[in-house]
């Protein structure tokens, strides 16, 4: 399961869809509806907020949203719009962000090459709307490996194209 941090407008279609479908189980996870994932760390942001279903049903407005943008037919009906509060906001790390970005151009440098390049002309990478940048490094409910907690990831390397990463203020 992964539920980005960045906004989805970055995703290709595959990622898109594929973030569409995780973040419904997301939501029957946190609504109890499931015997899995209970205790998956990306679950842990949302369940934080006071009241972690508006969190989740947001969340999935906005992807629902870009969806929308794109002309997918992401089934509104899926959406409890009682739930959706776009007032609502979560904090997340720059190095987070940046962990995503970085994540996201490795993944569509093999998957969606096209995709890739289009990235690399974008002048900075946003958060999806539910959230907003703070100082920090890579989240600790993120799974990766010690060494690279700490790094600015500001600059990094995806093959053999150096990409700086900037998120938008």
């Amino acid at each position: 399961m992964r539920l980005w941090s960045i906004s989805p407008r970055h995703l290709d279609p595959k990622g898109l869809v594929a973030l569409w479908r995780e973040a419904l189980l997301a939501r029957k996870v946190l609504e109890g509806l499931t015997k899995g994932y209970k205790n998956h760390p990306q679950l842990a942001r949302f369940k934080q907020c006071s009241d972690p279903r508006k969190a989740i049903n947001t969340y999935l407005y906005y992807v629902w949203v870009e969806g929308e943008r794109r002309g997918f037919s992401f089934q509104e009906d899926k959406i409890k719009w009682d739930s959706v509060d776009t007032s609502l906001r979560i904090p997340v790390s720059e190095g987070q962000l940046k962990y995503e970005v970085w994540h996201l151009l490795k993944k569509v440098s093999n998957r969606n090459p096209a995709w890739f390049h289009r990235l690399l002309h974008v002048n900075c990478f946003e958060p999806n709307p539910l959230f907003y940048a703070i100082p920090g490094c890579i989240e600790l409910w993120e799974k990766v490996p010690e060494k690279l907690r700490d790094l600015d990831l500001t600059e990094i390397e995806v093959g053999t194209i150096k990409v700086k990463i900037k998120l938008c203020a």
